[in-house]
């Protein structure tokens, strides 16, 4: 049997310091929660900094959107290639 996931993403409403805010305040509360797989997708302004928040707890990272290309002229797109340096 599969480990749920419960994934959050706040869509636009953040900004990088009210990011790091909002997950300074969720981080205690969602390492309470047990037998789930926990992600949070940030903006991709604040998916460095939220990864500094996540690091040395069970609360992975995600992004919210991603282009399927490698690379290429796709303006606004981010490419996996990108995301996986982070």
């Amino acid at each position: 049997m599969r480990t749920p996931l419960i994934a959050g993403n706040w869509k636009m409403y953040k900004t990088v310091a009210e990011a790091r805010h909002l997950v300074s305040e969720l981080v205690p509360g969602l390492q309470a929660i047990t037998g789930v797989d926990k992600v949070l997708c940030p903006p991709y302004t604040a998916l460095l900094a939220v990864r500094a928040l996540l690091e040395g707890t069970d609360i992975g990272l995600g992004a919210q959107n991603l282009h399927w290309e490698p690379s290429g002229a796709y303006t606004g797109e981010i490419s996996p290639v990108m995301l996986a340096e982070l």
